[in-house]
Formats: structure tokens, C-alpha cells, sequence
């Protein structure tokens, strides 16, 4: 299929066993996490609002889906088999966890749905070319979902950090975020290969927090106290590197990591509210146009096709 092609050209060799083992690897990773999450770590959120983004996310996937398919007059993605049809549910069933984990709409549970089915619709109706007669999403679905969801509805906001550790104590407070920064490291390092642009966030970020601190004259721990939640590293290593929605090209990736540090220091000083969903959103959908820009000037032959 197109869609998968134009996928495949964000991932290492443009392979798709690295795709679909990224894929799978996310969703096992969120699914034992908002098991443990509502049994152990003390998640704020009803098992109800991880059923119904699930659900609403997976609905909205076949739904549009099959509109897709039936307007270009091509084959179904999920069709040829239950192998098929199950490949094809992780980037429903991630975004669905991720919105439901992140956040809190109290005992409401539309607005999940809400959030849901606008990630899995931003990748079908806002995307930007990439190669000749070939486009993919612009925008990281859950983050989408996020921050429309957080810019349209003001009574929802996002879950309390505290509540992805609240249950352990001891040892575990530093082997759990172990696990999850080892685990974030492996896979993007192997098989998405997006372990520049962590680090190009995470030093981007490291840079702002200190010229915050020299600037405003305020102690050099508390910018950068950030770092240590468990909510950070979700952004960092499950959020921000998604493949499908973030350049191949190492110093590519080093300029987007840098862009999205620079955009949440300038939204922090300017009393904006939701800075890391923020930023990221803003930077994906400039370089949404210039994709759309690079496009423009590839059809009139004066640029090569590039990811």
C-alpha cells in the first residue's frame, strides 16, 4: 500500500520488521503499563477511560480506514487474513492507551473519545507529501488528540505525575524508571532509529532550563526538575521520537529534537500551560509545511525528494 510505503521511509533501511516490532513493542509496553498502572503504580483514571479510548481508537482506525480505501478504489489494509486485520490495530490501540493514561476528564468519559478519534483522524486528513504521489501524517496522532482535546475543552486537563509512581516506594522508585529509560534506549537506538533526537531533545532541554535559570536568577535544580518525573520520560522516549511523524536524516533529527526544547522554553517564559504537548504539536505542523512547501518546489523540479 502507499501509506505503508510512505511509513516505511521513516524507519532504518526502510524495513518493515522494524516497523512492525516497534509497533507491537509500544503497544505491549502500554498495555503491561496501564495494567500495572490501575493494579500497582496508581493511575488517577478509571479502567473505563482506557476501555473507551481503546475502543473509540480502534472504531475510528477501521472506520476511516474504510472510507480511505473505498475513495482511492484500493484493497482494505486490514483484509487477507486475521494476521492482517491484527497487524493492523497497534496505532489505534497506542494512541487510545496514551490518551487515556495522560489525561484526566475527571469521571467524563467522551472526552477520551473525543481525543481518540481525533489522533486517528489527524492521520488521515492532515498529511504532507514525502515522496511523488506519496504522503504521510504530520502530526504524532496521540499528542494531536492531546492538545486539541486540552485547547478545545478547558475542564479536561492532563494527569497528575505523581500518579505513575504513587504505589512504589523504596528500591522501586529507581528500578521502574530503569526499566523504562533501558527499555525507550534499546528500541529507538535498533529499530527506529531515533536515539538522535532524544538526545538532541534532551540537551535542547537541558540548554533552555539553564539559560531559564541564569536569566530569572533562580536556582539551577528547579528548570530542571522536570526531568525526573516518569511523565517526562513517556514524552521523551514513547512521545516526541515517533517514527512516522519525525525525520529519518540523524542531523534532521538533531534540528527537530533542538526545535521542540527551544519552543517549550518559549512557552514556559510566556506563562503557556501545556508546554511539552505544545511544543511538539507547533513543531510537527512547521515542519508539516515545509514539507508541503518542499513538495511544491519538487513538482516544479527544483528540489530532490527527501524524508
Amino acid at each position: 500500500m502507499k501509506e505503508t510505503l510512505a511509513t516505511l521511509q521513516f524507519y532504518p533501511r526502510h524495513d518493515p520488521r522494524m516497523r512492525l516490532f516497534a509497533l507491537w513493542y509500544f503497544t505491549i509496553l502500554l498495555i503491561i503499563g496501564t495494567f500495572l498502572g490501575h493494579t500497582i503504580l496508581g493511575f488517577e483514571q478509571a479502567w473505563a477511560h482506557h476501555v473507551v479510548g481503546v475502543g473509540a481508537a480502534m472504531g475510528a482506525h477501521i472506520f476511516l480506514e474504510w472510507v480511505d480505501a473505498r475513495s482511492k478504489g484500493r484493497p482494505l489494509r486490514f483484509a487477507g487474513g486475521i494476521g492482517n486485520f491484527i497487524n493492523f490495530l497497534p496505532p489505534a490501540i497506542i494512541p487510545g492507551l496514551a490518551i487515556a493514561t495522560l489525561l484526566y476528564p475527571n469521571e467524563k468519559l467522551w472526552p477520551v473519545a473525543f481525543a481518540a478519534v481525533l489522533s486517528i483522524a489527524s492521520k488521515v486528513l492532515i498529511r504532507a507529501p514525502v515522496r511523488e504521489n506519496l504522503t504521510q501524517h504530520v502530526f504524532n496522532p496521540s499528542n494531536f488528540g492531546m492538545t486539541a482535546t486540552l485547547l478545545i475543552l478547558p475542564f479536561v486537563g492532563v494527569a497528575p505525575p505523581y500518579h505513575f509512581t504513587e504505589g512504589i516506594t523504596g528500591a522501586w522508585d529507581w528500578v521502574a524508571p530503569g526499566i523504562l529509560l533501558t527499555s525507550g534506549i534499546i528500541i529507538h537506538a535498533i529499530f527506529t532509529g531515533r536515539l538522535v533526537l532524544v538526545m538532541a531533545w534532551i540537551t535542547g532541554f537541558v540548554l533552555q532550563a539553564l539559560l531559564r535559570s541564569w536569566w530569572f536568577d533562580i536556582p539551577w535544580i528547579v528548570p530542571l526538575a522536570p526531568m525526573t518525573s516518569v511523565a517526562f520520560m513517556l514524552f521523551t522516549l514513547y512521545m516526541i521520537p515517533d517514527p512516522a511523524t519525525t525525520p529519518l536524516k540523524k542531523s534532521h533529527q538533531a534540528w527537530f529534537g533542538l526545535a521542540v526544547a527551544t519552543m517549550y522554553g518559549v512557552l514556559l517564559i510566556n506563562n503557556v500551560v501545556y508546554g511539552l504537548f505544545l511544543a511538539l504539536f507547533l513543531v510537527c505542523a512547521a515542519r508539516g509545511i515545509l514539507l508541503y512547501l518542499t513538495g511544491w518546489q519538487r513538482r516544479l523540479g527544483s528540489v530532490p525528494a527527501s524524508p
